[in-house]
């Protein structure tokens, strides 16, 4: 049977060490998101689940996999074991890769100021309020800026992003998909008809800025290689692939 822990222990703790991904960070602080295991009194696997990110560690748990969230899911293994299991209980999951962004990085603000002015005239960037909450949520492009906190009294009290506006429209964005205790991790994406025009680049320049000033860290994960070379345009540094098999909420379990 699998448990949905209230209280996280130093042993679920442990599951997950060494593994520098903020999200997990955000459910083992128990900020946002789940943690589930099949043995509460001695846990030897764990599975921790925000947005739609899920991330299994320890000894591997086909009731774990099994045990999948609604929705569109991305499982990420902390092992080949893991991985097994996965295309065991999902057969038809997409595997993929992506790519982890360093996590110590040191900003130059001035470079980052320097990204902000490249935003195009007639364009402004705005803070997301209670309003602008709203209208993120209207279009797929924009909703995952907002989404993953679940009400927008959480999203204001918590999140932390900024959209660029062009006519009044939505453009582009960069907001915290998660929140973690120190930080936040950025979601950023852009309307296909408004993309390579440093839109991006300026709402993630002012996000990182904003971050800053409050001396919270602008974690970046990245899906594909662009998001990398996005990441190292504002000064990151890349660190590893790792793999990732998105499932479906219709696929077949056998």
């Amino acid at each position: 049977m699998v448990y949905e822990l209230n209280e996280i222990s130093k042993k679920v703790k442990s599951l997950f060490a060494g593994w520098k991904e903020t999200l997990i960070y955000s459910c083992l602080q128990q900020v946002m998101g789940k943690v589930f295991v099949t043995d509460v009194e001695n846990p030897e696997s764990a599975a921790a689940f925000v947005g739609c990110f899920e991330f299994f560690a320890g000894v591997p748990d086909e009731e774990l996999v099994r045990n999948k969230p609604e929705g569109f899911i991305i499982m990420t293994p902390q092992n080949d074991g893991w991985s097994s299991l996965i295309e065991k209980c999902f057969p038809d999951a997409k595997k993929n890769t992506r790519y982890a962004i360093r996590k110590d990085t040191v900003f130059d603000r001035a470079h980052l100021e320097k990204m902000v002015a490249l935003l195009p005239a007639g364009c402004e960037i705005r803070k997301i309020d209670g309003d602008l909450y709203d209208r993120c949520l209207l279009d797929p492009v924009t909703a995952d800026f907002v989404s993953s906190f679940g009400t927008k009294e959480k999203f204001l009290a918590m999140g932390r992003g900024v959209v660029i506006l062009k006519d009044g429209i939505i453009a582009a964005g960069a907001s915290s998909y998660t929140r973690y205790r120190e930080g936040i991790e950025i979601e950023v994406d852009t309307m296909p008809d408004e993309r390579k025009k440093n839109l991006a680049t300026a709402a993630c320049a002012r996000l990182i800025l904003n971050c800053l000033d409050e001396n919270l860290y602008p974690s970046w994960d990245a899906q594909n290689l662009t998001s990398v070379h996005l990441a190292e345009k504002l000064g990151y540094r890349f660190d590893h692939e790792y793999a990732v098999y998105e499932v479906s909420s219709d696929m077949r379990t056998h």
